[in-house]
């Protein structure tokens, strides 16, 4: 029973030892204290801050002076009311002790910038009426751009499937082209294998792939020719000046050619069989310069040749 009491004392005295301890952390009473944290809870003219050194509970007086920290490195101080003096505030304490461990505060400094967030953070501000409109219009706003970015991306995709198409269209006229160059290069090549037994030029007038009266009788008395020799063919070949966009120029040659050709067929009666037609050259192959009216006068022709394989003419 006598050890119990003894160690209930021992107990007693340590508390009183702590708590005379946590009276006199900022030393005795009177002495000048610094204390720097943020203000936790305020009851009245007592402080809770709460900083490196632990909690500590500030008193107010009359004395108490609170200040703004402005200017350049804080030089200026702006005196402020204790009213400011908020939880969440951050705060730096001039002060002393008193003999109940408190600090009696002289100065409070504050930052007016950290004052204006511990006042919303107080006061718990909620948007106001006009930012939620603004909010509204801003979101009205944002989806209607979302609607014409779709309609964007719909003409896009449309513009995508029709840009597909067309490079198919353009791959498959390339390929008949290629399949028409390698045609009629085999073609050329054949004829290299052929001797030249008459030859005619049929001209035209500008535009036009009408054969005059001149050159009729000039290509009756050129199929007469052919008709005089075993296995012939008749190759034809159409050219333009250089009037005109190459594209252009290009189907008037061939208009030319197959006006030549229908001709021969039709009143002169070489079988078609015997026609060859390796090309439209429009106005490559010019035989004169086109920079005079003569010179394009030269190219607007279709040139007509009566040809014999070499092995059968003998030479």
């Amino acid at each position: 029973m006598q050890r119990r009491r003894i160690t209930i004392l021992a107990i007693a005295g340590l508390a009183a030892m702590c708590l005379l301890a946590s009276f006199s952390s900022f030393g005795a009473s009177g002495d000048k204290v610094k204390a720097k944290g943020m203000i936790v809870s305020r009851t009245g003219e007592t402080l809770i801050v709460s900083g490196a050194q632990g909690k500590v509970t500030l008193v107010l007086t009359d004395d108490t002076t609170t200040k703004d920290d402005k200017g350049l490195f804080g030089l200026d101080k702006e005196e402020m009311s204790n009213v400011v003096l908020i939880p969440g505030l951050k705060v730096d304490v001039d002060g002393t002790s008193d003999d109940q461990g408190r600090v009696v505060a002289k100065t409070i400094t504050v930052d007016g910038d950290d004052l204006e967030t511990a006042e919303m953070i107080q006061s718990g501000l909620q948007p106001t009426a006009e930012q939620v409109d603004a909010n509204v219009r801003a979101i009205g706003a944002n989806r209607q751009d979302i609607a014409a970015n779709k309609v964007q991306l719909a003409a896009q995709r449309e513009n995508i499937e029709t840009n597909q198409q067309n490079i198919a269209a353009n791959k498959q006229q390339i390929e008949e082209n290629i399949k028409d160059i390698e045609e009629n290069t085999k073609r050329f090549m054949a004829l290299s294998e052929y001797a030249v037994k008459g030859e005619a030029t049929v001209k035209f007038q500008v535009g036009s792939s009408t054969i005059s009266s001149k050159d009729q009788e000039q290509l009756k008395s050129l199929a007469q020719t052919a008709t005089g020799f075993t296995g012939y063919i008749v190759e034809v070949t159409g050219y333009t000046d250089s009037t005109g966009s190459a594209a252009m120029n290009t189907k008037l040659s061939e208009d030319r050619a197959k006006a030549v050709v229908t001709y021969l067929a039709q009143q002169c009666n070489v079988p078609m069989r015997h026609i060859v037609a390796p090309g439209a050259m429009g106005e490559y192959g010019a035989a004169a310069s086109n920079e005079t009216k003569a010179g394009r006068g030269e190219n607007r022709r279709v040139e007509v040749k009566v040809l014999v394989n070499k092995g059968i003419a003998g030479s």
